[in-house]
């Protein structure tokens, strides 16, 4: 038969054993980790010098013998719209209708992905 003191040292127990089991897994796994991350960070080291080592300059080359102007952050200056849509809206390829003359046709005007004509549902039976 159990008695209180035996019921609270075996839940003693068994919270400190998982506690120890929690800790020393812990230690484990952040070891495994570190380990990873530095194999990581080491290959991405030797991809990185294998990838630069020819193309690296012997001398700092300006802007201009490097093909391209500067615009102020050391970059050069950006040509293509790719990925930003209000620069690619102005410049929009074909373009449907042509500017309305006046303010009147202005606030007439649909826009060239509206339709002239609302849609109207077909009347009548549709299962037959």
């Amino acid at each position: 038969m159990n008695t209180v003191k035996s019921f609270w040292m075996g839940w003693g127990s068994l919270c400190l054993a998982g506690a120890g089991a929690y800790y020393f897994a812990k230690k484990s796994i952040n070891a495994d980790r570190a380990a990873r991350l530095e194999e990581t960070r080491r290959k991405k080291q030797m991809v990185d010098s294998l990838e630069y080592s020819s193309n690296v300059p012997s001398k700092p080359l300006s802007a201009s013998t490097m093909g391209g102007s500067a615009n102020g952050n050391g970059h050069p200056a950006r040509t293509d719209t790719a990925g930003s849509p209000s620069q690619e809206a102005s410049s929009d390829p074909a373009p449907t209708r042509h500017a309305p003359a006046t303010e009147g046709q202005q606030v007439i005007e649909k826009s060239k992905y509206e339709s002239s004509t609302p849609y109207r549902s077909p009347k009548g039976d549709r299962f037959s």
